[in-house]
């Protein structure tokens, strides 16, 4: 599998820009009007989010997610085949100023982000384009295969990776020599391991961890998105600076969670298609409700 898609990604380096993006629209028109991946439940959770959108615009919607994330993929392969330096001259750097204030603070910087836009590419493109020195805190993918070939990327482009399991540690480290910090907040969490704060008006299980690294440490947090503009470019814009929490109580660090993730929410309603609405966000469920992942199937 690592063999073939290291191949793939020479074959899409190798295409003309145009024909490699009409390959990827063509594999997505297959995914959405062929295979419907996911189509049931990502049409119901579009619904729960937007009761004001039509059936006919949710099913658009769905339809423009997986376009954006095949494209992903797409972008991922020219970049490891090669392609980096022609997909650089699409990125534009907005408020980089706030990345650079925060980090003379000294106590390095944790930057917020989520699965919006192209954001395996994000963080190729901090570490290897623009030369900041990163961890992120990344699963295991199940392939192996695939693990293989993005771990590989990552290490090339000089993005630092730590699996969940030693994260704390390793974070911890790199804020110590002023280092950036990615943390990915919009991912599920067991209902024992997580705080319920309110996403798309409904409660989702979010783990408490960055606003407790960031009381720990004193590193403010600055949420970095990367979203794709209709003419392809890439757009990769730094929101205001959010101060430490003030203490490491319950509420406080669900409070800062919570303003997290209305951070996350307000750039996912810029353009939802280019969110990640495959992932079972809602999974698990609070105590009083019976607790356990059972609301998606």
């Amino acid at each position: 599998m690592a063999n073939f898609l290291r191949g793939l990604a020479k074959f899409f380096a190798w295409l003309p820009m145009r024909w490699a993006y009409a390959a990827g629209r063509g594999a997505a028109w297959i995914i959405v009007h062929v295979i419907r991946y996911r189509r049931s439940y990502v049409l119901n959770v579009l619904q729960r989010s937007f009761p004001e959108k039509t059936p006919k615009e949710l099913r658009a919607l769905y339809a423009s997610m997986l376009q954006h994330q095949v494209r992903n993929m797409v972008e991922l392969l020219q970049f490891a085949g090669g392609r980096e330096a022609d997909l650089a001259k699409r990125l534009e750097f907005i408020s980089e100023e706030i990345v650079k204030q925060a980090l003379e603070l000294g106590k390095g910087v944790l930057i917020l982000i989520a699965h919006i836009g192209n954001y395996d590419l994000m963080g190729l493109f901090a570490a290897r384009v623009l030369g900041y020195p990163v961890t992120i805190i990344t699963k295991t993918i199940s392939n192996e295969g695939l693990h293989e070939v993005i771990w590989e990327l990552r290490q090339k482009a000089g993005l630092k990776a730590v699996p969940p399991q030693n994260a704390y540690r390793a974070c911890l480290r790199a804020l110590r020599q002023k280092e950036l910090v990615g943390f990915m907040l919009d991912q599920n969490r067991p209902t024992q391991q997580g705080v319920f704060v309110e996403f798309f008006g409904e409660l989702a299980s979010t783990t408490p961890g960055l606003a407790l690294m960031s009381a720990h440490t004193g590193a403010p947090v600055v949420p970095v998105f990367m979203l794709r503009a209709a003419d392809g470019r890439h757009v990769l814009e730094a929101k205001p600076m959010i101060e430490p929490p003030p203490d490491r109580k319950a509420e406080t660090l669900r409070d800062y969670t919570a303003r997290y993730t209305r951070v996350i929410e307000e750039e996912i309603r810029r353009d939802p298609a280019q969110w990640l609405w495959l992932h079972k966000r809602w999974k698990s469920r609070p105590l009083e409700e019976g607790g356990g992942e059972d609301k998606e199937n």
